[in-house]
C-alpha cells in the first residue's frame, strides 16, 4: 500500500478523495431506492444499471489508489462494467420510445443516419438505412458484441498477465497487449456508433425525458474513463509524466488518472441524480406523441 509513505497533503488528499468515493456511493444507494419506488418496472433495472456506471467507475479508482498493485484488477473492472452499461443505454433508449414496436410504428416510413460518429462521422456518402426490425437488430447486436466479447478478451488479458506473457505497457507488436487493445478498441468503436445511430434518430422525440443530457453524461464517461486514462498512460509510457520515487513513471500515470477519475466521477453522479430524477409516471411515451410530428417532418 502507498499510505504508508505520505506526507499530511497526501494523506489529506487520499482522505478528501475516499469521502468524495463513499458520497458518491450514498447518492446512487438514495438514487437507486427512488429509481425502484417510482420507476415502472420494464425500465427500473436499465436505468439504475446507467446510474451506476460512475459510482463503480468512481470505487474501482478509489481502491486502485489505495492499493497500486490492484490497478490492472480495478481498471478491467470497470470497463466489463462499462461495456454492459453502453448496450443498457441502447435498450433505455428504445424503452423510452416505448418498446421496440412501438418504436418501429412511430418511424414506419425512417431512416437511420448512419454517418454517424465515432466510425464514419466523415462519410457523409453512405446510404440511409431503412428502420425496420432486422436493422434494429444489428444496432443491438452492435453493442451486445462489447458487452460479451470485452470480458472475454479481459479474462484472456488477466491469465496471460498471470503467466508473465501480458505486460500492460508493452505495447511492442511481439506482445499480446496491442493486439488485445486494438481488438478492443475495435470492438468500443462499433458499440459507441450503434449508440450514436439510434440516438441521432430519437433525440427529438425523447427530448421531453430529457435524452440529451443523459446521452451527454454518458459521453462524459466515455471520453474520461478511456480518452483520458488513455492519453494519461502514453504520457507516462513515453516518460513525459516523470517518475516519483516510489512510484514509476507508469504507476504515477494510473495514480493520476485514478485521482482525477475519482472527482469527475463524483460530479458526475452528482449530476445524473438531478437529471434522472424526474417524474417519470407524468412522462409515458403516449404523452410524447405530440413530438412525433415535427420529427416526421424532419424526416425526408
Amino acid at each position: 500500500s502507498l499510505s504508508a509513505g505520505l506526507d499530511l497533503p497526501g494523506r489529506f488528499l487520499f482522505a478528501t478523495l475516499t469521502l468524495m468515493t463513499l458520497i458518491a456511493i450514498l447518492v446512487f444507494i438514495e438514487e437507486a431506492v427512488y429509481i425502484y419506488r417510482k420507476i415502472p418496472s420494464s425500465k427500473r433495472s436499465i436505468i439504475i444499471w446507467i446510474n451506476a456506471a460512475a459510482p463503480v467507475i468512481s470505487t474501482t479508482s478509489c481502491i486502485g489508489m489505495w492499493v497500486p498493485r490492484s490497478t490492472m484488477f480495478t481498471d478491467f473492472t470497470a470497463g466489463i462494467f462499462f461495456a454492459i452499461v453502453i448496450h443498457k443505454f441502447l435498450m433505455m433508449m428504445i424503452k423510452e420510445c416505448g418498446g421496440q414496436k412501438l418504436l418501429l410504428r412511430r418511424f414506419e416510413n425512417g431512416r437511420f443516419t448512419i454517418s454517424t460518429g465515432p466510425c464514419c462521422c466523415c462519410c457523409l456518402c453512405l446510404p440511409r438505412v431503412p428502420i425496420t426490425r432486422q436493422t434494429l437488430f444489428w444496432l443491438k447486436l452492435g453493442t451486445f458484441q462489447f458487452a460479451v466479447f470485452r470480458p472475454v478478451l479481459i479474462f484472456l488479458s488477466i491469465v496471460l498477465w498471470t503467466n508473465g506473457n501480458y505486460v500492460l505497457y508493452n505495447l511492442s507488436p511481439k506482445g499480446p497487449a496491442l493486439w488485445i487493445s486494438c481488438f478492443i478498441g475495435a470492438l468500443t468503436l462499433f458499440a459507441l456508433w450503434a449508440v450514436g445511430i439510434m440516438f441521432r434518430k430519437v433525440r427529438i422525440l425523447l427530448k421531453c425525458k430529457n435524452i440529451i443530457p443523459k446521452f451527454a453524461l454518458y459521453q462524459f464517461i466515455v471520453i474520461l474513463n478511456h480518452l483520458q486514462t488513455t492519453i494519461i498512460n502514453i504520457f507516462a509510457t513515453q516518460k513525459i509524466i516523470p517518475c516519483a520515487p516510489p512510484l514509476s513513471a507508469t504507476a504515477r500515470g494510473s495514480y493520476i488518472a485514478q485521482q482525477l477519475l475519482i472527482m469527475e466521477m463524483f460530479l458526475i453522479t452528482v449530476i445524473s441524480r438531478v437529471v434522472y430524477r424526474r417524474k417519470y409516471h407524468d412522462l409515458e411515451p403516449l404523452e410524447c406523441v405530440a413530438e412525433e410530428p415535427g420529427d416526421k417532418k424532419q424526416t425526408p
